[in-house]
């Protein structure tokens, strides 16, 4: 069963299984989303997610082992600084961060921990992490990378055609959001943000084999405003942001069984 890891007394966390239990922690970030989305954009997403997971395993799976993590509220967003309100750990911060908790995890017999990543900064940080706990304790660490930004078709799928720059801030976020927590968002305010530096480019792009350390202001409004948000969130709905949760929790679920047969020895 999915139970949520700050909720348990010390003595059901003794008889809890080590071996077989998943814990999930998810990773969100303090930063900028435009005008229209909070700060906790990413924080919100991932407890959303978590929480989907949670219903979707206790209605197909209710034998699953796992424990949810308290949220991990603050990432890294160094590209992200300039804007008011943004706030982030220096890199070595957030690797030890997550590297304490691990090693915590793992002093108490835990064997599968899930990072459920929803800061596309955060993943290197995590990937370095996962290989060197795996190397060195044989902790297995597996990465969930659910930002609506990492290759899902059917999420991208919902953004109005046209809006080809759509990603941080945008229509994709800005729905889940609408999905979640619908007071927060400020649709009146919205604006759309263009990588302007970037365009007409080939092979120099902001994601691909070429590319460099972007940082938000160069995400522009049409006025040549820098924004810092990539793509035009005013096509954002809350069923739009349902359908996005809906298909990329299918997806984390899916992967999560198998997490769940995996043996490392």
């Amino acid at each position: 069963m999915v139970r949520y890891y700050r909720e348990l007394t010390r003595l059901e966390m003794e008889a809890v299984d080590k071996e077989e239990t998943v814990v999930l922690i998810p990773i969100g970030a303090l930063e900028q989303h435009g005008n229209q989305c909070p700060l906790g954009t990413d924080e919100i997403i991932s407890e959303a997610v978590a929480r989907r997971i949670r219903e979707t395993l206790d209605r197909e799976i209710p034998d699953y082992p796992m424990l949810i993590f308290p949220p991990v509220p603050v990432g890294l967003s160094t590209e992200h600084v300039n804007f008011c309100g943004s706030i982030t750990l220096k890199p070595d911060t957030f690797y030890h961060v997550l590297e304490d908790i691990c090693r915590g995890l793992f002093r108490h017999g835990f064997k599968k921990i899930a990072m459920l990543n929803c800061h596309g900064g955060n993943t290197p940080i995590i990937q370095v992490l996962s290989r060197e706990l795996r190397s060195e304790l044989g902790l297995a660490v597996f990465m969930i990378n659910c930002g609506v930004f990492f290759g899902n078709q059917a999420v991208k799928d919902t953004v109005t055609p046209g809006n080809v720059w759509d990603f941080h801030g945008g229509e994709m976020e800005t729905s889940m959001i609408l999905a979640e927590r619908p007071e927060l968002v400020k649709m009146e305010t919205a604006q759309a943000g263009i990588p302007r530096k970037f365009m007409g480019n080939r092979s120099l792009t902001v994601y691909g084999p070429i590319t460099l350390g972007w940082v938000s202001e160069e995400w522009e409004t049409e006025d040549g405003t820098p924004i810092g948000i990539g793509g035009d969130p005013r096509g954002a709905t809350a069923e739009k942001g349902e359908q996005i949760y809906q298909s990329f929790v299918g997806s984390i679920v899916d992967g999560l069984k198998e997490i769940r047969r995996w043996k490392d020895q």
